[in-house]
């Protein structure tokens, strides 16, 4: 066995299994585990995701979110130790691997088309 196929076996064995699988043009919900002096709280961050980025255990997406008028974004690590939960609100459909056009968009125009599933696929 050579050392990169060594190397993605651990990578493989640190990797989140539940974690929904989610695409560009999702909105989810993250759970986040933060730590201020001894104390522990958990904060939710909801928005559409725009950007998935590497593999393995340094795998991040970016999410897009507006409040109040303004616009934010957060990268997450995908398997970081800090994230809680992961939820999946809703399916987008989106033709672009990419959603960085959404940064400057208000209104109706930040707004991703919902993707259908059908309940056969549901169901089983």
């Amino acid at each position: 066995m050579t050392k990169h196929a060594k190397i993605l076996k651990l990578e493989e064995a640190q990797c989140k299994t539940d974690v929904p699988p989610f695409r560009v043009g999702d909105t989810i919900k993250v759970h986040t585990r933060i730590i201020e002096g001894n104390k522990e709280r958990t904060q939710m961050f909801q928005g559409t995701v725009i950007a998935r980025n590497g593999t393995g255990t340094g795998e991040t997406f970016s999410l897009h979110r507006v409040a109040h008028g303004e616009g934010m974004e957060r990268v997450f690590l995908l398997n970081s130790p800090r994230l809680s939960k992961i939820e999946l609100i809703r399916e987008g459909k989106v033709r672009r691997s990419k959603l960085y056009y959404l940064r400057g968009t208000k209104g109706k125009a930040a707004k991703v088309k919902s993707r259908i599933t059908s309940r056969a696929k549901k169901s089983s």
